[in-house]
């Protein structure tokens, strides 16, 4: 069976504000092909510090959460108690997260070919959005002091 690259992301919601925007990017996401959700946890931290994990199926109906289960079935079971506990020691009281592990479906037909060809990943990493953003600003800045 040919699988896509997996990564799994942690996004908070410092005092609980999660907002729906996301849900509908999320499914864009999940519709187009370009990524399969293969487990998604939501992590909540209350005022005490105290941890609690919601799985897609135990959201209650009226939760604006609830949404969620609407992207797609959600092979559940590959996030366990220790990786929530990790997630969650990231977080501030009176907080929440998810926690979204994905297939990059996008990249498959790439994977398997690296694959195929003996190739081995020597480095994968995220550039934060701030850091793209401040080096375009730098070389634009460089580029108009050079015209």
């Amino acid at each position: 069976m040919s699988i896509g690259p997996i990564e799994y992301i942690v996004v908070g919601f410092p005092g609980n504000k999660f907002k729906g925007e996301i849900v509908p990017a999320l499914a864009e996401l999940v519709e187009n092909g370009t990524i399969r959700i293969l487990d998604l946890v939501f992590i909540i931290k209350d005022e005490e510090g105290n941890v609690a994990a919601v799985e897609l199926a135990d959201l209650d109906p009226e939760d604006e959460a609830a949404a969620m289960a609407d992207i797609s079935e959600v092979e559940s079971g590959l996030l366990n108690e220790d990786d929530i506990a990790l997630a969650a020691e990231a977080l501030e009281p009176n907080s929440s997260a998810g926690m979204l592990v994905f297939e990059n479906v996008w990249a498959t037909r790439f994977a398997e070919a690296v694959r195929n060809a003996d190739g081995q990943l020597i480095a994968n990493e995220r550039i934060p959005y701030d850091v793209v953003q401040a080096a375009l600003a730098y070389a634009a800045a460089e580029s108009g002091e050079e015209s």
